[in-house]
């Protein structure tokens, strides 16, 4: 219950209007040097302003390192993976987008937001469609950027009928924490499909 309120609190104070103008897309190695910053939090694919300005409840926010080490000390032993989980992490970005009941307006700018990271190169792993899980009759993506065997960051895009939320993570992980930060900060539970194939 402590780690829901101080999460709560966090996306709270965080929560901004997405950024009106977005960097044009640019390629990126897919496996960059050590002291690269292949995964800007910053960066959204343009696509996701377009439909930012079509939702009815929109909320964006970041947490950066400081925060994260805070909320990892809010975890108990018992939940180790997610705790050092937690503790390798850079920074974290979420974007959610409610829409009204008509659903998502425009499919082709959440295509747009998929082709986006394909064009960057990123490694796509996971496509989930799911019938009554954790997403509720959704679609989930999740991509990420390979240093070696380490992941420097991870985008997860998961849609519902009504709903779209963007998270960005960047940091020095493993696909198993990968897996350890699902439910947590806006990140969204997904299956495991094609993840534990990267450990």
């Amino acid at each position: 219950m402590l780690t829901l309120c101080f999460v709560a609190v966090t996306a709270s104070a965080f929560a901004q209007q997405a950024p009106a103008t977005q960097q044009p897309v640019q390629p990126t190695p897919q496996a960059a040097a050590p002291n690269d910053n292949p995964v800007p939090l910053e960066w959204t694919p343009p696509a996701l302003t377009t439909l930012m300005a079509q939702a009815t409840v929109k909320n964006s926010f970041t947490l950066d390192r400081n925060l994260l080490r805070a909320a990892a000390g809010l975890y108990s032993s018992d939940d180790a993976g997610t705790r050092q989980a937690i503790e390798k992490l850079d920074g974290v970005s979420v974007h959610t987008m409610r829409f009204g009941p008509n659903g998502v307006p425009d499919e082709a700018a959440v295509n747009a937001i998929r082709e986006a990271y394909h064009l960057r190169g990123w490694k796509h792993l996971v496509t989930t469609n799911d019938s009554g899980g954790p997403v509720h009759n959704g679609h989930t993506d999740v991509w990420m950027v390979l240093d070696g065997v380490n992941v420097r960051g991870a985008v997860i895009l998961a849609e519902t009928p009504r709903s779209v939320t963007l998270v960005t993570v960047a940091g020095n992980l493993s696909p198993v924490d990968i897996l350890h930060l699902r439910g947590h900060f806006g990140i969204p539970k997904f299956d495991d499909d094609g993840l534990h194939s990267q450990k």
